[in-house]
């Protein structure tokens, strides 16, 4: 794998291009739970395309020209430019004071087909390619995105990004880039003008976590998210990418439809196939497991798909989640494959109202004040974040086209992630980031193999 070193330029603030508003911006509880109280970091990687015709003019400097578009997409999403302050309670909310997100350039003397043909994580020296933010989980008084655009011998470039998660969950983080990008490309303004709202997903008065309180406590070793307040150390995990193409995906559908599930194997999404067969490979790799004992399976789900409230442009924190409980070790390794995504696929279907599932949602987050460190969690647990549907593909500059990219780095030992990417025969594929025990890694990675990829 290939070794680099990026040389810096001096680290400087991008301000908003024109004045902004000064206010104080308040952040909606689901932004303001402590698990989202950290900086989560993106690499994007570019090549320029050959000739700019209908793709607009191509700049000499795309580092230059990506820090002009920075500051005029600032004057839309200011809040981005200000700073987190605590408030009264220790809620936090945003001083809008125009400071400005951190911005260096660097050069990397190396061609990025070095870095990977298809780029696929884990990207080499990715470490070089995002500026120093710092502990990831102070948030107070730091910019909100420490940015650095890196160029490379063949002319392309990678963006690097730090992003407060309090301010933007991922699809919110991957509006803002597209903005960047869209002004870079010499539109007058972003095409998804920016939306605040954050009294949208505020908890209700008096709050009702019923719904909710029971699927999530699940999660914890103990009943009582707060119970333990005290810091641990988290899991000491390993790290894995697996990758799924068209020929994987229809090897998981064959053996759905051999297991007599025609009907699923046919209907099941994606995200549910291979959350299906990840989640039942996990169990059977823990062997510590004892079969009676609960597989519990945990997933996000970006609620702008399904609740018409939050109007277009809203870039917080939109996430409710489901779980699937009451399956044991036992019988989730035994489980046909097509049963297993049918539970995935069922998790999704309500048995209360949407809007219910929405609003419980951020009930809990503002009554779980405390968050759990990782060891309180069943480390058994398969947390999954699906990145394949964000809308990476769309950040396009015109004279510039993406080539790949996503989570730099997992930022939770806890959470695997799905991002959508391409294998070396140019098919649309996902790469799935897996965390585990390294003993645990081992047998999964014979099992995905035997049981998953092969025929």
């Amino acid at each position: 794998m290939v070794t680099f070193t990026a040389r810096r330029s001096k680290l400087r603030l991008v301000a908003p291009a024109r004045p902004t508003p000064r206010e104080a911006k308040t952040l909606s509880d689901m932004d303001d739970h402590p698990g989202n109280r950290a900086y989560v970091p993106l690499v994007e990687f570019f090549v320029i395309r050959d000739a700019a015709g209908e793709h607009g003019h191509r700049p000499e400097d795309p580092a230059a020209a990506i820090e002009a578009a920075l500051a005029e997409a600032l004057v839309y999403y200011y809040p981005v430019a200000g700073r987190l302050q605590e408030a009264a309670g220790g809620k936090l909310a945003v001083d809008c004071n125009g400071e400005g997100v951190a911005f260096a350039d660097a050069d990397a003397a190396v061609r990025l087909d070095e870095l990977g043909a298809p780029l696929l994580p884990p990207y080499p020296c990715v470490e070089q390619l995002l500026l120093d933010a710092g502990d990831a989980h102070v948030v107070v008084g730091k910019p909100i995105v420490f940015m650095q655009v890196t160029r490379f011998r063949c002319g392309g470039f990678a963006i690097g990004l730090w992003i407060n998660h309090c301010i933007a969950d991922g699809f919110g983080m991957v509006q803002f880039l597209r903005a960047v990008a869209d002004v870079a490309r010499g539109e007058a303004t972003p095409s998804v003008l920016p939306v605040w709202e954050r009294h949208l997903l505020m908890a209700r008065a008096p709050p009702n976590t019923a719904y909710v309180h029971r699927k999530l406590t699940s999660l914890l070793k103990d009943d009582d998210p707060s119970a333990d307040a005290t810091p641990a150390a988290a899991p000491s995990v390993v790290c894995r990418h697996f990758l799924f193409g068209p020929a994987e995906i229809a090897a998981l559908r064959g053996r759905v439809a051999v297991g007599g599930g025609d009907d699923i194997a046919a209907s099941c999404t994606r995200f549910e196939l291979l959350t299906a067969a990840i989640w039942r490979c996990r169990a059977a790799a823990w062997r510590c497991l004892a079969d009676r004992e609960p597989a519990i399976l945990v997933f996000a789900e970006n609620v702008r798909r399904r609740w018409d409230r939050l109007p277009r442009g809203y870039y917080g924190n939109a996430l409710v989640f489901h779980v699937v409980h009451g399956v044991a070790a036992g019988e989730l390794r035994g489980m046909p494959l097509g049963r297993a995504a049918a539970l995935v696929r069922g998790a999704k279907a309500e048995d209360a109202s949407y809007e219910e599932h929405v609003r419980s949602t951020a009930d809990f987050m503002a009554a779980t004040r405390v968050m759990p460190p990782a060891a309180a969690y069943r480390e058994e647990t398969y947390m999954v974040s699906d990145w394949t549907r964000l809308g990476e593909d769309e950040v396009d500059f015109g004279w510039a086209k993406r080539v790949g990219g996503g989570v730099a780095a997992p930022p939770s030992p806890l959470v695997s992630f799905n991002a959508k990417c391409v294998n070396a025969d140019g098919d649309e594929s996902v790469v799935v980031t897996v965390q585990l025990p390294e003993a645990v890694m081992e047998r999964f990675e014979k099992e995905i193999n035997e049981i998953c990829l092969k025929n």
